[in-house]
């Protein structure tokens, strides 16, 4: 592993320096720090991933063992050590990058510390800012729950166009971000994991990722990774380590350029989260704890947010709460990671959907984002994945029919809408390539397609956009790429 210390000495909490220095130490004591082995290249990492069947032919099942590519856990170990290790030195461990409070560094920061490892880490969930020059090209996928086909079909597109060489990035103006919902649901979370860590490894300033609601343990713990995990590397498979690098994933990165951002993250809008100091603040990267989300004093600065709906505006006056988040969902879900919006224009501004989460409507969500912003600051639209279901639904339907990339609120609601098939949806829904960005959008991305809601709903392709920043926000566009991804 290579664990250097060099451009650290910027994290400004005095003894912190020689805590990291002695904590480097006991990595290499406890044998987490490994020489530097041979790792597969991409070609041969692609080659050994190529022979895996598909998660449609496993079904729930594992692979068999002389087919995986990682035989040991220690592959994907040195990987989330070099991960680790980045997230402890600059930026994110500078404390001038932090608004306000900055994470305790005997907890956050201290690798030592975490799931399954008494005394518990407090939970700390933070927002970033990640300012980009006009002119920068972003690269967005949706969520990917253990399939390792079509991620490696998106990044072989990506090498061939030579933005990607192998695992590098090539072109200056280029960076590559993940929406979350990394593993589950598909059997090879392990190996999507190691993609994505070679990734960040390799271009540690240009690959960033969302930290979804399945990047928590009650939900791996529940549909699958823990079980995969253990069927592939038995004790040696260390979940708490897992665990421990999703803490330094933000859970909403507000990305743009200029004074324009958008807000991209897993789920949908958290109106106890105000990131106006966060906008403003100079410089790259900045960073802000969540601390106490305060939803109810947001509903009671804002008397006119849901008024034109009395029933909504009952609903939020009983469901939302001031509160400090424990976990992603105790006392209540963070909406960057958990909430929903809805299909159609007239639908309800607010709502609960009963065992998930908050939905908001059109008005509601401009609003938020109308009064996110600070000084000449403004969050202009929300990138996100999320929303799926294994079945049909009325958004499913328009994810397929939208090539993978849909813009919320393009319909008014009607029975005929709600049950609307591929044909009608065509000429419903935005379906060219290159797209303009609406103040106040919502865009949901589709989820891979080797999975249960492929099957279920479908489709075999794979879909990723690039997002064109630029100087005016009515330059900004997003191109929408999506195609079959072979044998599924």
């Amino acid at each position: 592993m290579t664990f250097s210390t060099q451009n650290r000495s910027s994290f400004h909490l005095g003894p912190f320096r020689l805590l990291r220095l002695g904590l480097v130490l006991l990595l290499s004591w406890a044998g987490l720090i490994h020489a530097e082995d041979a790792v597969p290249t991409y070609a041969e990492w692609r080659e050994n991933c190529a022979k895996l069947p598909t998660n449609r032919k496993l079904g729930a099942r594992v692979a068999p063992a002389e087919l995986l590519p990682l035989k040991s856990f220690a592959e994907l170990d040195r990987m989330l050590n070099e991960f680790i290790g980045h997230s402890l030195g600059a930026p994110l461990a500078t404390s001038s990058n932090w608004v306000g409070e900055v994470p305790d560094r005997a907890t956050f920061f201290n690798p030592l510390r975490g799931w399954f490892v008494e005394p518990a880490i407090p939970f700390e969930p933070f927002a970033r800012k990640l300012a980009l020059p006009a002119g920068s090209r972003v690269v967005l996928q949706g969520d990917l729950h253990g399939d390792i086909h079509s991620l490696l079909a998106v990044l072989d597109r990506l090498n061939d166009r030579k933005w990607l060489d192998g695992f590098k990035v090539v072109p200056d103006d280029l960076h590559l971000v993940f929406l979350g919902d990394y593993t589950d649901r598909g059997m090879y979370g392990v190996e999507v994991l190691y993609t994505l860590l070679r990734l960040k490894v390799a271009n540690p300033e240009r690959v960033h990722f969302c930290r979804g609601n399945h990047e928590e343990l009650d939900l791996v713990a529940r549909y699958g990774f823990l079980a995969e995990g253990q069927a592939k590397f038995g004790r040696s498979f260390n979940a708490g380590k897992i665990l421990r690098a999703y803490d330094f994933l933000p859970v909403v990165t507000y990305l743009g350029s200029g004074t324009n951002f958008a807000q991209v993250n897993h789920g949908g809008m958290e109106p106890g989260f105000v990131p106006g100091e966060l906008l403003e603040a100079p410089g790259r990267e900045r960073y802000q704890l969540l601390g106490r989300l305060r939803q109810a004093a947001y509903l009671e600065r804002n008397p006119a947010w849901l008024t034109n709906d009395t029933v909504a505006g009952a609903e939020a006056r009983r469901e939302l709460r001031d509160f400090t988040p424990l976990t992603p969902t105790l006392p209540s879900v963070i909406g960057f990671m958990w909430n929903d919006f809805t299909v159609f224009s007239d639908e309800s501004v607010f709502t609960r959907d009963p065992g998930r989460a908050f939905v908001f409507g059109e008005a509601a969500t401009r609003h938020i984002l109308q009064t996110a912003g600070k000084g000449a600051s403004r969050v202009r639209t929300v990138i996100r994945a999320h929303q799926h279901s294994g079945i049909p639904n009325p958004l499913m339907r328009r994810l397929v029919a939208s090539r993978g990339l849909f813009r919320h609120w393009q319909e008014t609601n009607s029975p005929g809408a709600a049950m609307a098939g591929a044909e009608s949806l065509a000429a419903a829904v935005e379906t060219k390539a290159s797209r303009t960005i609406p103040e106040g959008s919502v865009w949901t991305f589709n989820v891979s397609p080797d999975s249960v809601y492929g099957l279920g709903c479908g489709f075999g392709f794979v879909t990723f956009g690039v997002l064109h920043l630029a100087d005016r926000f009515e330059d900004w566009r997003i191109e929408v790429e999506s195609f079959d991804v072979p044998g599924i």
